[in-house]
């Protein structure tokens, strides 16, 4: 990662590789409705437009995947974090619609 580069953009293989050694927090972003229809096994949820509107009430440590639909909301809460001093973010390029092409498994609560 280069000095000017804030967070890694990474997609499905490289992210997979992330989640499987296990050391990475996954935070997705989306709003609630879509949380429900399917999320990433193990992420956590944390609505985008409540982190704009308090980015000191949601804790992320260093080490943390943010995911949405595509990557463009989880690539906002990226910016975020890494304001916020955390290390080693990564915005999940292709998002949740990559994930779930990919005929991967979705965890619904």
């Amino acid at each position: 990662m280069s000095q000017d580069e804030q967070f890694k953009e990474l997609k499905l293989d490289d992210v997979r590789k992330l989640m499987d050694e296990g050391d990475y927090d996954i935070v997705d972003v989306r709003e609630d409705w879509e949380w429900n229809k399917g999320h990433v096994p193990g992420a956590r949820h944390v609505v985008l437009n409540a982190l704009l509107a308090n980015p000191g009430a949601a804790k992320f440590r260093d080490k943390t995947i943010f995911v949405c639909l595509t990557g463009e909301r989880s690539s906002v809460a990226s910016e975020m974090a890494v304001a916020l001093g955390v290390k080693d973010v990564v915005n999940f390029r292709g998002g949740t619609k990559a994930w779930k092409d990919a005929g991967l498994p979705l965890e619904t609560t």
